[in-house]
């Protein structure tokens, strides 16, 4: 409990600095144009097996409800998901939690999915997979960090705003940790490979 009470606040802090610094008037899209974007991106929880299609784990379903925990206050407004078992059960306690449909993307053509997230503003929840979330934080021009360790690192959470062209990225860590990472990561630029062909993990 003390460790979600904490997260609650760090997310709830992270975006009080990232939009509290911006004039109400001047806020919006690069164009300035409606809001600005706020972006929650996670990998899918953990898998049941290697399998292509996948569902969840018990952990895995622990996970994506601690999800739905961690962001009650972060008021999304639309939650996506590749169109995979794994992706879309993550998704779904936070979909449910607003109400909101889940709306599928194509993991293998993310410029367009991107271009899209810029033109809408607000606050998204996207979830997808070990290669694709930090190769749609680099295109949203964030910094991905480090690669995600595709065998058990599924807790990271990545806050991306855009505001004013300018973007500003956050990542965190929520649910149960991966015991095999260190406790801190450094964010250190990664040049991210095309997903179009790519595993999805």
């Amino acid at each position: 409990m003390k460790t979600r009470l904490s997260l609650h606040v760090m997310i709830l802090s992270a975006l009080v600095f990232l939009m509290g610094c911006t004039p109400a008037s001047d806020r919006g899209t690069p164009g300035n144009e409606g809001d600005p974007l706020v972006v929650f991106l996670v990998r899918h929880a953990e898998k049941v097996d290697q399998s292509q299609n996948p569902d969840l784990s018990r952990d895995g379903y622990q996970r994506a409800e601690e999800l739905a925990c961690v962001l009650a206050d972060a008021d999304i407004e639309r939650v996506h998901s590749s169109d995979f078992i794994r992706t879309r059960l993550t998704a779904v306690p936070v979909a449910e939690k607003y109400g909101l449909e889940i709306e599928l993307y194509d993991q293998n053509d993310l410029l367009p999915f991107a271009d899209l997230l810029k033109a809408a503003g607000g606050r998204h929840l996207v979830v997808g997979h070990s290669t694709t979330t930090p190769a749609l934080v680099a295109i949203l021009g964030g910094d991905p960090g480090s690669k995600i360790k595709e065998e058990n690192e599924y807790d990271r959470l990545y806050i991306l705003t855009i505001s004013l062209g300018k973007v500003n990225t956050i990542l965190l860590r929520y649910g149960k940790p991966c015991s095999s990472l260190p406790s801190s990561i450094s964010a250190s630029s990664l040049v991210v490979p095309q997903t179009s062909g790519s595993a999805l993990n």
